[in-house]
């Protein structure tokens, strides 16, 4: 496989996974490349039992080991800002067993770190869902839920309200500068729905990303059978600029984006380009909008046969910023900024510079820049937020981005959020 095929073979893998919002995080550094395959799930007739293998999510992640562990898996419905549990049980949104363990698994073959890949179908005959809304799963090992080792987030939606979603440069700040604004109408003309405006809650992401996640309690305009959330300031985000890439297809080759790969001491390092800040510079290039793509030459089954490799980010700068820190973003770290990705300065090379641990593949990111004053550890979506892209890369009206519209419909007197609407544009 060439540079060029892997390339293309990466864009089409992630178009096949265009609207996949799912999220996910780990808590061990034993575990790595948790991964969800499929979109979100859709609840067209009254339960989903893994019936249809495109409305069943395939989850999968590795263990750095060839120990076999035990793991299990629970589901709890959450609200709309998942914020906490929702109110109704678990014999109300779920068929069927309330836990599962995880008894698929393979050990990794011929590679120099020895991991073990395991992975599930949910939902499932034995699991199945009956309500929309957010759903947490959570993995745990020896059958202890307080041992918890990654936790998925995804939704459920029934499909009962069309959205009309639209992105355009000229927003209340600024026109055709740093930043895009989303519009949004929900149209309830032709449904049943019998509702007050307040019932509704509008959740609106950019690339999947939940640190700058929008959620809007109240519409703009009311109008017959139509809620308008336009010209809110809330909802104007940074273009930011098109993803940075990189492909780690082949221990052999540098692909692209990689400078050097070389083997070390029982491991595989990819050395990447050295990073050069592109601020009062659009570059139109391809992405994936921060995801990415598990792959390996000269494999049968990339799960099991591709190498983990200590890829190397390298950004010069001739002073560190004081007033906040740098981390590397993108679906690669599950779009979170922990210590994995927190890059660290050099003084002595006037560089920042990270190094993690990756499985062969091909992937997305970019340079968040975060203030000490304004980060947020939580994960709960909010208004507004100081994440931004403009220290190296800057942010530009142009950039292609994804935004996906959510929205939850509570009705009087309800228990739980209703997902009744997904809609994603470019």
């Amino acid at each position: 496989m060439t540079k060029k095929t892997t390339f293309i073979a990466l864009l089409l893998g992630l178009a096949a996974g265009v609207c996949a919002q799912v999220h996910v995080r780990t808590f061990s550094e034993q575990i790595r490349t948790l991964r969800v395959a499929r979109t979100y799930l859709i609840l067209n007739e009254a339960t989903i039992d893994g019936s249809d293998p495109d409305n069943t999510l395939h989850i999968s992640f590795d263990e750095m080991s060839h120990d076999v562990h035990f793991y299990t898996y629970s589901v709890k419905h959450m609200c709309a800002d998942w914020s906490r549990e929702s109110d109704i049980l678990s014999g109300e949104y779920l068929t069927g067993f309330t836990t599962q363990d995880i008894t698929d698994y393979e050990h990794s073959l011929n590679t120099s770190r020895e991991y073990t890949h395991y992975w599930f179908d949910f939902p499932n005959q034995e699991m199945a869902i009956t309500r929309s809304g957010n759903y947490r799963l959570t993995i745990y090992e020896d059958g202890n839920p307080d041992n918890r080792v990654a936790e998925v987030d995804l939704m459920v939606t029934e499909p009962l309200v069309p959205i009309d979603a639209r992105v355009r440069s000229n927003t209340d700040i600024e026109l055709s500068g740093r930043y895009q604004q989303v519009d949004v109408d929900v149209n309830l003309q032709n449904t049943d729905i019998s509702y007050q405006p307040s019932e509704f809650r509008v959740v609106v992401m950019q690339n999947n990303r939940m640190d700058n996640a929008v959620v809007l309690t109240q519409p703009t305009f009311v109008e017959p059978q139509r809620l308008r959330y336009i010209n809110t300031k809330a909802l104007i985000f940074e273009g930011g600029n098109e993803y940075r890439h990189f492909d780690a297809f082949s221990t052999y080759y540098a692909g692209t984006g990689i400078d050097r790969i070389h083997y070390e001491l029982g491991d595989y390092h990819a050395l990447l380009f050295t990073d050069e800040p592109t601020r009062g510079q659009y570059i139109h290039q391809y992405d994936s909008n921060g995801r990415f793509v598990v792959n390996a030459e000269r494999t049968s089954d990339s799960d099991t046969e591709a190498e983990y490799m200590w890829v190397h980010w390298t950004l010069p700068m001739e002073k560190p910023w004081f007033d906040g820190a740098l981390y590397i973003g993108g679906d690669i770290f599950g779009n979170e900024m922990g210590l994995r990705n927190r890059m660290q300065y050099d003084a002595e090379a006037k560089c920042y510079w990270l190094t993690a641990l990756v499985k062969q593949g091909g992937y997305d990111y970019q340079y968040w820049f975060v203030p000490k004053e304004t980060k947020d550890e939580s994960r709960k979506p909010k208004a507004q937020n100081a994440t931004t892209t403009q220290r190296v890369d800057g942010s530009y009206w142009q950039t292609e981005n994804e935004y996906t519209v959510y929205v939850y419909w509570r009705p009087f007197g309800a228990r739980y959020d209703r997902l009744v609407g997904v809609r994603t544009v470019r």
